[in-house]
């Protein structure tokens, strides 16, 4: 069987794990940060207090929507085959409730630094996730389960 007549991957060939870009963001963020400090808020300010809550309240929605997925039965991975749209749980509010948990995840810790350079990182990662992720994931759905993921995604917004 040659290239073009292959079937397309069963997978939304995504171009990077998330978690990578994410990681990529905090550890930018803080090197910048280093070298030339850049404060988001006075000092004063309890900002590891609130930033605790922020990455807490992200981390929570992350967990949610993973568990949710895994009992569903479909892969979390993205270079995973998806077996079913999750319309319930966190899903019932967004197409993207982990990316979600991410960049609340970025917000939190850049408050919890008080770091101007990881809430900037929030720019790239947003970025990679929309236009490398999301966008395949999306294309992704919509060959596979047609008019079933697009009743989904009429009815429940890509982030909120």
């Amino acid at each position: 069987m040659t290239d073009t007549t292959k079937k397309a991957a069963d997978n939304s060939n995504a171009v990077v794990h998330p978690p990578i870009p994410w990681a990529l963001a905090i550890i930018g963020g803080l090197a910048i940060d280093w070298y030339y400090p850049l404060n988001i808020l006075p000092i004063q300010f309890p900002s590891v207090w609130l930033g605790a809550i922020i990455f807490a309240a992200g981390l929570v929605l992350a967990l949610w929507a993973t568990v949710t997925i895994r009992k569903a039965g479909t892969a979390l991975p993205i270079n995973r085959s998806t077996t079913t749209i999750v319309d319930y749980g966190p899903y019932r509010f967004s197409r993207n409730p982990i990316y979600i948990g991410m960049f609340l995840g970025l917000i939190g810790l850049a408050t919890s630094f008080n770091s101007f350079w990881i809430l900037l990182a929030l720019v790239p990662f947003y970025i990679v996730i929309r236009y490398g992720v999301v966008a395949r994931e999306e294309s992704y759905l919509e060959r596979k389960f047609g008019e079933a993921y697009l009743s989904y995604k009429s009815h429940v917004g890509r982030w909120l």
